[in-house]
């Protein structure tokens, strides 16, 4: 079989979606994108940076792609810190790979954000389509990459396929610095230190999936028929939404000492544009996408996950 390519790896999506592509299609498989040296890791790891087309090119024809996810790029907080940085990478990146899928003829996942969704766009209940007129450099970039993609796939005929990701929740990866990441770092300060200091109002709710939810949905996205997919610019793609104070009644029920005080940052302005709840009916009607986790199961999902990590005893807790 031909062989799929993960640049961007070892992020939040990349450390869940690797594992699932290995056991599904075999370890050898899975070729994995590192623009740094990084060892001791059981995969097939390629150095490269996603914005050198013969770098990328040599790889995808030494390893016979056919498939590709390009999960590579800077995050919402990150752009803001360096936007000719984020353009420089989320967007020469990406034509990189469409142009290269193209020519190779491969299927290409492409992640794209809630953070394409601005202050005028509908708070409630996001439709598909609807106004995008996003704020940061992260969403700007996705939304030019929503765009580009639906354009490739129009001119050349590229299968390609999408999703606007809400906030993840997940265990693998080390938490980042992005906008919902709160609902990371809170998990790892609860069994650390029972209390956390939110960088968001207790009232700022967002839409946001658990890590198992969003990889199942990736790839079932991708497992589906080419015409089954009548969304080539990036499809909604929900779960659940809630608040911070709304997730600390969830650990406190698993967590009763917990404590959670609430100082919020520069990240409450870009939260404050996005969308409290997504629908996401156009994936569930083309190729029958349906969550599973809700917040209860995802609480104690990542807190019985985090213990085995961080090995803490549960009577220590």
């Amino acid at each position: 079989m031909k062989k799929i390519l993960v640049t961007g790896a070892f992020g939040l999506v990349g450390a869940d979606l690797v594992p699932a592509l290995s056991e599904k299609y075999g370890k050898n498989n899975v070729i994995l994108l590192a623009h740094k040296t990084v060892t001791k890791v059981p995969f097939n790891i390629e150095k490269g940076d996603v914005r050198k087309k013969p770098q990328l090119e040599k790889i995808i024809k030494k390893h016979n792609i056919g498939q590709i996810y390009h999960l590579a790029g800077l995050l919402s907080v990150g752009g803001e810190k360096n936007p000719p940085l984020a353009w420089d990478v989320n967007m020469n990146g990406l034509r990189t790979i469409l142009d290269l899928a193209v020519r190779y003829r491969c299927r290409l996942f492409w992640p794209s954000s809630i953070a394409v969704f601005g202050p005028t766009t509908p708070k409630i209940n996001t439709p598909q389509r609807t106004i995008l007129e996003p704020t940061t450099i992260y969403g700007t970039t996705k939304l030019a990459g929503e765009l580009l993609c639906r354009y490739y796939h129009q001119k050349y005929g590229l299968d390609v396929r999408s999703l606007r990701y809400p906030g993840l929740i997940g265990f693998n990866a080390p938490p980042g610095d992005g906008t919902t990441e709160y609902s990371v770092h809170i998990f790892y300060e609860g069994l650390l230190k029972n209390s956390y200091v939110c960088f968001l109002k207790k009232d700022t709710r967002l839409p946001m999936m658990f890590i198992t939810d969003a990889i199942k949905g990736t790839i079932k996205l991708m497992d589906a028929r080419s015409d089954k997919i009548s969304i080539r610019t990036s499809y909604n793609f929900s779960a659940v939404s809630f608040t911070p104070q709304d997730l600390v009644k969830e650990i406190k029920k698993l967590l009763p000492g917990f404590v959670c005080t609430y100082k919020p940052d520069h990240r409450q302005k870009i939260a404050d544009s996005w969308p409290k709840s997504i629908n996401d009916r156009v994936a569930g009607k083309d190729w029958g996408w349906r969550h599973e986790y809700d917040i209860s199961r995802m609480t104690k999902e990542m807190l019985d996950k985090l213990r085995l990590k961080l090995k803490i005893r549960v009577n220590k807790v």
